[in-house]
């Protein structure tokens, strides 16, 4: 029997669905609320948001560690899952791709304990690959999985040993190759600084999201119990 997907897990998918985000949280809303007397005067509805931007769903960032952001999604038990997020840049300083990592959960099947979703823009070398390189260790080269509007995927698992390399290391790399010239190489830096107390903080809220989405779980069939607990009882024979 299949297993279901932790809550944790499903819910850290919306988050890589909305790139660059730290680009553009900093914006303020706009004012959507109209005087009632104005509707009433033009006689036209001014309209009401649907799905405030603090409901559940919506995305936010719960602390930063370094150049690490701990990335939340909303959700109706409030305990929200995350994941940690890095947003890459060339040496010039220009934004060019994102990095998300997250715990995976226990007693998984796999040799993976952690994944990871990096995201390349669209004029990436797809057959090249992303190579990831954590400090003076052998690199390991990964395939992309499939490429959006957003840009070009590659979905990462990491060992135990793997993440526990990424705590005790200074500094990774990621190389990746672009289309139009096939022959150069494009190399990111990624500073390891903050990544101990990100991942754990993200692994943490990922914990407590799992038990609490459990946890209701639970409760909910309890509390319908009674309603059908007793069945009708059937009519007598005539």
């Amino acid at each position: 029997m299949a297993k279901t997907p932790s809550t944790a897990l499903a819910l850290i998918l919306a988050l890589a669905a909305a790139p660059l985000m730290a680009q553009t949280e900093g914006a303020p809303a706009a004012d959507t609320t109209a005087p009632a007397d104005a509707a009433t005067a033009d006689n036209l509805a001014m309209g009401q948001e649907v799905g405030g931007g603090d409901g559940p769903g919506s995305t936010y960032t719960a602390a930063n560690f370094e150049a690490w952001e701990q990335k939340c999604v909303r959700t109706e038990t409030g305990v929200d899952p995350c994941q940690l997020y890095l947003l890459l840049k060339d040496q010039q300083g220009n934004s060019v791709a994102e990095f998300t990592m997250f715990n995976l959960p226990a007693g998984g099947e796999g040799p993976a304990v952690a994944g990871a979703t990096f995201i390349a823009p669209l004029e990436t070398l797809l057959t090249a690959g992303m190579t990831l390189q954590i400090d003076a260790a052998k690199g390991k080269i990964y395939p992309f999985t499939f490429c959006a509007q957003l840009g070009c995927v590659a979905r990462i698992g990491f060992t135990a040993e793997e993440v526990a390399a990424m705590k005790s290391g200074a500094n990774a790399k990621i190389t990746i190759t672009p289309f139009v010239a096939p022959d150069e190489k494009v190399e990111l830096s990624i500073s390891l600084k903050g990544f101990t107390a990100g991942y754990d903080a993200v692994a943490a809220a990922n914990d407590a999201a799992d038990a609490a989405a459990k946890a209701a779980g639970a409760a909910a069939p309890a509390e319908a119990a009674p309603a059908d607990a007793a069945p009708a009882e059937a009519p007598a024979n005539p």
